[in-house]
């Protein structure tokens, strides 16, 4: 039992080492869904988000090896736009993170040099090219529902869609079929978990989803990443949205453009006011209620937005790791929520312009 609980405990001295290396470096590290997140971009990042072939898929770090450890080892390689270190909640990694380069030259470098690389623990690090297979086909999807209106909901009930198309498939040629575009592999592999229930629970509607394509070369490879990513917490569901075709989408103020957001602006509730300032709709009022705690030790709360400017309420959910106190536990889930809203707003607001 003793040695059950060491191994669950945080080793003080490496997260001491962690706090002074952040401060030391000016290293924000930023908690989301599960994971730890430094980058996307970087600080004084120019130029666009880099693309397919980027990132390396990590795996077999000592559960109690942080960012101090690892950031440095890959940035000798080159610019790192984004490290991803999967996390639980007792404060421990998962034991596999990911990390995305400039180009694909030096994400290939990065296997080349550092697979069965030896960190000062003494453990050796497995690292090879992430999968990153981003598209996944949807069948059975109602034949009467618009690409836009796809878009939407897509949008609301999971995150990092690009874009999707339709088309129409099977042995007749009837069956309509779509191919949905994710910002990364973790987005999709997320969606392909979660987007049939949530289809049967806001619509009652059954559909299919599955890789748009799976290479016999990538396949060993991303089965091995996927059961990796299953024991991350799923991305929570958003509230029911009106079912396509059968309720109109509520109206919106014109002046509402979703503008961009001030670079010093320090949070997401800080960003919310300021777009809500700026476009004349007031300032945003936020309810918070606990919901649940998950087997994984996340706090699930409920939350409501309320915007003058806008007809209706924004409802929706949030996870967060536990907090020291109920004020600072309300601040992270009003941070989740603002960001959330944030997302949607700028959604709409390009669909808008379309």
């Amino acid at each position: 039992m003793d040695d059950q609980r060491s191994q669950q405990d945080v080793n003080p001295e490496k997260l001491k080492s962690l706090v002074e290396w952040t401060q030391k470096n000016d290293i924000i590290l930023t908690q989301v869904n599960g994971q730890r997140k430094y980058g996307g971009p970087p600080p004084g990042w120019r130029g666009a988000v880099p693309g397919a072939g980027c990132e390396v898929f990590i795996s077999q770090i000592p559960r109690d090896t942080y960012e101090d450890s690892l950031i440095p080892v890959f940035q000798s390689i080159g610019t790192l736009f984004e490290f991803r270190l999967m996390m639980n909640f007792s404060g421990q990694n998962r034991g596999f993170a990911y990390a995305k380069y400039c180009d694909p030259h030096t994400a290939t470098s990065a296997v080349l040099t550092l697979n069965n690389y030896r960190l000062a623990e003494g453990a050796c690090l497995t690292v090879r090219k992430s999968t990153e297979k981003r598209q996944l086909r949807l069948g059975e999807i109602p034949a009467n529902i618009s690409q836009g209106e796809l878009l939407m909901v897509l949008r609301m009930l999971s995150e990092g869609v690009e874009d999707v198309s339709l088309k129409l498939a099977g042995p007749k040629g009837r069956e309509l079929v779509a191919l949905v575009n994710y910002a990364s592999h973790y987005a999709a592999s997320m969606a392909k978990k979660v987007l049939v229930q949530a289809f049967k629970q806001q619509f009652g509607i059954s559909i299919t989803v599955k890789w748009a394509f799976v290479s016999k070369t990538s396949s060993e490879s991303t089965k091995q990443e996927d059961s990796h990513l299953s024991s991350c917490p799923k991305p929570l569901h958003q509230p029911a949205v009106s079912p396509p075709r059968l309720e109109p989408q509520p109206s919106r103020p014109d002046a509402f453009c979703a503008p961009d957001v001030p670079k010093e602006s320090p949070d997401s509730v800080s960003q919310l006011e300021w777009m809500c300032k700026v476009s004349s709709m007031g300032t945003p009022q936020y309810e918070v209620r606990f919901h649940h705690t998950s087997p994984d030790g996340f706090l699930y709360f409920s939350y409501k937005v309320v915007i003058p400017g806008l007809p209706l309420p924004l409802f929706g959910c949030a996870q967060v790791l536990p907090e020291t106190g109920p004020r600072a536990m309300k601040r992270e889930v009003c941070r989740a929520a603002a960001t959330q809203v944030i997302q949607n707003m700028r959604k709409v607001s390009r669909l808008q312009a379309i």
